[in-house]
């Protein structure tokens, strides 16, 4: 039986008005928050190969009942929420360590 993928699609606008599109990959939730793992979508071809590949980490906030991604500024509960990720992504797609 085939499996048809079905990314969940995010569209981001930054402080500046300008969209940015991204893949999810995934979500959590800690005792800090909630946060999504976001990997960039690009239209221009030449663009998807300059990109470096990282996952962008997000926390979802919630204000006047309209929800925000943010980056995370405590470079600790960044770190934390990271290796929650990178944890997850790499039972999820099976990631093997490079040696």
């Amino acid at each position: 039986m085939d499996k048809e993928y079905n990314p969940d699609i995010v569209s981001v606008v930054d402080e500046d008005g300008k969209e940015h599109i991204f893949e999810e990959l995934d979500r959590i939730e800690t005792e800090k928050g909630k946060y999504v793992a976001l990997l960039p979508i690009y239209d221009d071809p030449q663009e998807q190969l300059d990109d470096s590949g990282e996952v962008i980490i997000l926390k979802v906030t919630e204000e006047d009942g309209e929800i925000y991604l943010a980056a995370i500024e405590d470079d600790d509960e960044f770190n934390e929420v990271g290796n929650l990720f990178e944890e997850r992504l790499e039972d999820l797609f099976e990631l093997e360590d490079e040696e």
